[in-house]
C-alpha cells in the first residue's frame, strides 16, 4: 500500500515562541498543532467557522506529545500533519522536523470528538457534507 502525503506548515520561530534563553517554550508547540490542523481542513473546504455554524464544536479530548530536540528562535521548521478518520474520532499525526540544520523536534498525536453544541453530547454520527471533507482529507493525508 502506497504511503500518504502529509499535510505540511511552515513555522518559523518567533520571539513570542520562545522562554528569556531563545528556546520555544513547550507550549507553542501545542499552538503550532492546532493552527496546522485549522489550516488543513481550511484548505479542503471545512473552515472552522462553518463548524460553529453547523453547531459543531471539536473539543480535544487527548493529547500526546514527544519533545525529541528544541528549536530556537529564528529557526525555520516544518510541521507534518494527517489524519486516520474512524467513526466520529478524528485522529490527528503531527511530526515537526527543523529546517537547517535537519533533525527531529517533535511526533504527536492530538485526538478530537465532534460536539452537539445545542445537546452538549458526542455526536453518534457527522453532517453527510463532513463526512465527504474527512473522507477527501483520509484519502490525502490519512494514513
Amino acid at each position: 500500500m502506497p504511503q500518504k502525503s502529509w499535510f505540511e506548515y511552515p513555522i518559523r520561530v518567533q520571539p513570542h515562541h520562545t522562554d528569556y534563553a531563545g528556546i520555544v517554550w513547550h507550549g507553542a508547540y501545542i499552538t503550532w498543532l492546532e493552527e496546522a490542523r485549522i489550516e488543513c481542513l481550511r484548505q479542503a473546504g471545512a473552515e472552522f467557522t462553518n463548524w460553529v455554524a453547523m453547531g459543531i464544536d471539536l473539543p480535544v479530548v487527548d493529547l500526546s506529545l514527544r519533545y525529541h530536540r528544541a528549536l530556537q528562535l529564528g529557526m525555520k521548521a516544518l510541521l507534518k500533519t494527517r489524519l486516520s478518520h474512524r467513526g466520529v474520532r478524528l485522529n490527528w499525526h503531527y511530526e515537526i522536523h527543523a529546517i537547517a540544520p535537519s533533525y527531529l523536534c517533535l511526533t504527536g498525536q492530538v485526538t478530537l470528538v465532534p460536539i452537539d453544541r445545542t445537546h452538549n453530547k458526542i455526536m453518534r454520527s457527522l453532517p453527510s457534507e463532513v463526512r465527504q471533507i474527512l473522507k477527501q482529507l483520509n484519502r490525502q493525508f490519512g494514513d
